[in-house]
């Protein structure tokens, strides 16, 4: 695959001696859509602002389709396109006047039938002579898109996109997400919406305490960190879990009604079998099972607690 963005030994300090990152190394791929995720504070929006110019960096290189950011910054920062989290636009604007100024600012000539193309992609054509402020704010979001559109960038960063958004926009979004990667445009977004990742990212990216944590293709994540949980709902409830089936650490839910099971799903021995043989053998029955795959969200949140844990066993603050 080509890349479209490195990022090597990036670290963000501020005068306060706050360190927000520390160490970035991030390669992304032309036509991917890359979903960062993390808890709040942990250095998104810090990462993007130092890609887009608004931050400048204290340590490391930044490289936008071959050009370096730091030494031919017109040209890097050309190519990309940037929806903040927060709506900053003139309310009193038409529509088609500030999604038409955008473009002008990074020196494209005059495209009346590209701007049009753009606002009925969309759904804001029928919006072109409103203004800003007459809009409701998923119809906002989709101006900020399309002046981050404006100027034709081959990379969109967005930050935090659908926060604040309704579950059907939220919907019709995500599919507007995937065309653009259709036209070739590269997505890279933040999210604290963990099922945004899941439904749309190609890889996912997980950053804490200013550190890339991991970086690794959604769905092989799934399969390599993914835990299963075997649900077991028995035929008459438990007051307490048996001492005879300690070994498994099974948890009891559901009023007693249930056995849950969590086990590693890539083990070369889960220990299910042995499970249900060692149930039958105390009598222990069970009307129905089923099972689970861990989801994206488990996998984070496992992550995150894992870096917290060490931080601590270091001595560090978590």
């Amino acid at each position: 695959m080509t890349p479209v963005l490195e990022i090597s030994g990036l670290g963000k300090t501020y005068k306060s001696g706050h360190q927000a990152l520390s160490g970035v190394d991030l390669t992304i791929n032309k036509g991917e859509i890359f979903a960062l995720l993390g808890p709040n504070g942990a250095g998104k929006t810090t990462m993007i602002s130092i890609v887009c110019g608004i931050v400048t960096a204290s340590a490391g290189t930044v490289t936008v389709g071959g050009h370096d950011h730091a030494r031919d910054y017109r040209a890097a920062r050309s190519m990309i396109g940037l929806v903040p989290q927060e709506l900053h636009t003139d309310a009193f604007e038409k529509v088609i006047t500030t999604v038409t100024f955008s473009r002008g600012l990074f020196g494209k000539p005059k495209d009346p039938r590209f701007i049009e193309q753009l606002l009925k992609d969309l759904s804001l054509w029928d919006k072109r002579n409103a203004k800003i402020m007459e809009l409701s704010g998923g119809m906002k979001r989709r101006v900020m898109i399309a002046k981050a559109l404006s100027h034709e960038p081959e990379i969109l960063f967005l930050d935090e996109p659908t926060a604040g958004v309704d579950v059907e926009l939220r919907r019709d979004m995500w599919n507007m997400v995937r065309g653009l990667r259709e036209r070739g445009v590269t997505i890279i977004l933040t999210t604290h919406y963990i099922e945004e990742a899941e439904e749309m990212a190609d890889r996912v990216g997980v950053i804490s305490k200013g550190k890339l944590i991991l970086v690794e293709e959604k769905d092989e994540l799934i399969k390599k960190l993914g835990r299963k949980t075997l649900t077991l709902n028995l035929a008459e409830p438990l007051e307490v879990v048996p001492a005879e089936l300690a070994q498994w650490n099974l948890q009891l839910a559901d009023e007693g009604h249930e056995l849950v099971y969590e086990f590693d799903s890539q083990a070369e021995a889960t220990g299910v079998p042995s499970l249900l043989r060692r149930m039958s053998d105390i009598g222990i029955a069970f009307k129905d099972l089923n099972t689970r795959q861990s989801s994206l969200e488990d996998i984070f949140v496992g992550l995150v607690h894992q870096t917290k844990a060490g931080e601590q066993e270091l001595g560090q603050p978590a």
